[in-house]
C-alpha cells in the first residue's frame, strides 16, 4: 500500500522548496497567491493557459523588471505612500531575521524576467542592500 504524504502549505521559501520536491509548486503558487500573497487576480491569470514553473532558484536583481510600483510606466501603478509603507514594514521584518520570506514570482519570456508577484520585496531587499533573492520561475508552455 503507498501512503500518500500530506503538504503542509505555509507561505514561505522553505515550503514553496518542499512543495516544488514534491512535485506540487503550482499548488503551493496558487495557495500562496490566493491566500498570504493577496493576489488572486494573478492566480487566476496563470490558471487560464499552460504553464510551467521551475523550483525556486537564485536570481540576480539586475535581470528583473517590476510591474507594480508608484512610478508612471508601471502596469500595476499604486500610491508611492502605500508602497514606501510596505516596503519599509518588509525591510524591518526582514531585519529582524527569522523570516523565512517567500519566494518572488517571476515571467521569463525569452531573455525578459517580469517580476510578477514580490514587487515590494524586492525592493525591500534593495533598500537592505541585497542583490539577489530566490525565485519561481514560470513560463507559458507553447503549443507547436
Amino acid at each position: 500500500m503507498i501512503k500518500k504524504i500530506k503538504m503542509k502549505y505555509k507561505p514561505t521559501l522553505s515550503s514553496a522548496v518542499k512543495f516544488a520536491n514534491a512535485g506540487k509548486l503550482e499548488k503551493w503558487i496558487h495557495l500562496f497567491l490566493r491566500g498570504d500573497g493577496n493576489n488572486k487576480d494573478f492566480s487566476n491569470g496563470l490558471k487560464l493557459e499552460p504553464r510551467r514553473f521551475y523550483a525556486p532558484e537564485m536570481i540576480k536583481f539586475d535581470k528583473l523588471e517590476r510591474c507594480c510600483g508608484p512610478e508612471k510606466h508601471m502596469k500595476f501603478q499604486i500610491p508611492e505612500t502605500d508602497f514606501i509603507r510596505r516596503v519599509d514594514d518588509i525591510a524591518s521584518a526582514y531585519n529582524r531575521g527569522g523570516w523565512d520570506m517567500p519566494p518572488l514570482i517571476v515571467c521569463r519570456e525569452e531573455n525578459r524576467y517580469e517580476l510578477n508577484d514580490g514587487n515590494h520585496r524586492y525592493e525591500a531587499l534593495k533598500k537592505l542592500g541585497i542583490n539577489q533573492y530566490w525565485a519561481i520561475i514560470w513560463e507559458t508552455i507553447k503549443e507547436t
